[in-house]
């Protein structure tokens, strides 16, 4: 499997966090989108978009990524931080 670039998870980004919205995103989704203030997101979406990620990217642990993180850490993550980590993690 090639490494994904910024772009390609980008787009396999949005397409998880819609899953995990049940479709309801009513504004575009770009890297300096706020998953706790624009999209809404709380603990249990976090655990289902960590899932989506984990079986996505399975070379990856993108688990233990967020428990090395402070709760105000994590509620402060936009969609582009999670994808710089995937396109770091995924090209090593």
């Amino acid at each position: 499997m090639s490494t994904p670039d910024r772009h390609e998870v980008m787009n396999a980004l949005i397409e998880m966090v819609t899953d995990v919205l049940d479709g309801a995103v009513l504004e575009p989704i770009a890297p300096e989108t706020s998953f706790r203030d624009e999209l809404g997101f709380d603990s249990i979406r976090f655990i289902a978009l960590a899932e989506l990620i984990q079986n996505r990217y399975d070379a990856l642990d993108f688990v233990t990524w967020l428990q090395g993180k402070e709760l105000p850490q994590i509620m402060a993550l936009r969609l582009g931080d999670v994808a710089d980590f995937v396109v770091a993690e995924t090209a090593r």
